[in-house]
């Protein structure tokens, strides 16, 4: 039996992971250990997927090869790291937004390694996308290990801890962007005459559908909105319009503002 893996959290991103490890047979459910606060995440998670809940991490610090930090950010400084006092061995996943390696390394210190990491909501579903960095070079069959626990949310991009904030405003916070994006196109058709379903259901498809011809395609998303584009046409009059508001720009602004914030949180 390979060594287990802990989560402290039982939270949404917590539940994606486990189910994601348990459904691609990466874990099996005696294996998988959460310990959370005093709610009832903990026991709603153990009861759907069949893992252990327990009140301390104690009696499994010797068998455990991995501690996923998932709780949230507010809630480190109440953890008790004193049950890893011979954790050495132990390799500390955080999942936790705007908490930088030096912070987890002065509250977990005993750890063999520590990876920061920034998943986003659609890994709920296996479709997210993450970002990692690691306080120390990986070995090979580490760097395995975390890629798989990972990949359980969906893709897996390493990055350098600099690059952490800018993946925070781009891809961490990137889908309510697009929930907004798609709202809004759901009230422009409710305001242009479709009933609600009808819109709801052509912005949903819109944006599916485009983005998934956009990652098969071999064209860039610029080349394929001028494919979209003829001269005088619809598309271009609505283009027009984007552009006359600076759409581009809005974004790139609203991008900055986000990285900058995650900047802030990783200095309080």
């Amino acid at each position: 039996m390979k060594k287990k893996i802990a989560f402290i959290g039982a939270g949404r991103m917590a539940t994606a992971i486990v189910k994601g490890l348990i459904q691609k047979k990466v874990y099996s459910p005696n294996e998988i250990v959460c310990l959370c606060g005093n709610d009832n995440t903990g026991s709603t998670l153990a009861q759907a997927s069949g893992i252990t809940e327990a009140d301390s991490l104690l009696p499994y610090v010797s068998e455990m090869d991995t501690l996923v930090l998932a709780c949230k950010p507010q809630q480190l400084e109440n953890i008790d790291a004193s049950t890893l006092v011979n954790a050495s061995h132990i390799t500390l996943i955080s999942i936790l937004a705007g908490t930088p390696i030096a912070r987890l390394s002065k509250c977990f210190p005993q750890v063999k390694n520590i990876i920061r990491s920034m998943p986003n909501t659609p890994g709920q579903i296996g479709c997210g996308s993450t970002a990692y960095a690691s306080l120390n070079t990986l070995e090979a069959k580490e760097l395995d290990s975390i890629e798989t626990i990972l990949g359980a949310l969906g893709s897996v991009h390493p990055v350098n801890e600099s690059q952490i904030d800018a993946v925070t405003a781009l891809s961490g916070s990137g889908p309510a962007y697009v929930f907004e994006f798609i709202s809004a196109l759901v009230n422009a058709g409710i305001n242009t005459g479709l009933e609600e379903n009808l819109a709801k259901n052509l912005a949903l498809e819109t944006v599916l559908g485009s983005a998934q011809l956009l990652k098969e395609s071999t064209y860039s998303a610029d080349d394929l909105r001028d494919a979209v584009t003829s001269p005088g046409g619809t598309t271009e009059a609505a283009l027009n319009r984007l552009s006359e508001g600076d759409f581009r720009a809005l974004i790139q602004n609203a991008i900055l503002k986000a990285k900058k914030r995650s900047e802030e949180l990783a200095q309080s």
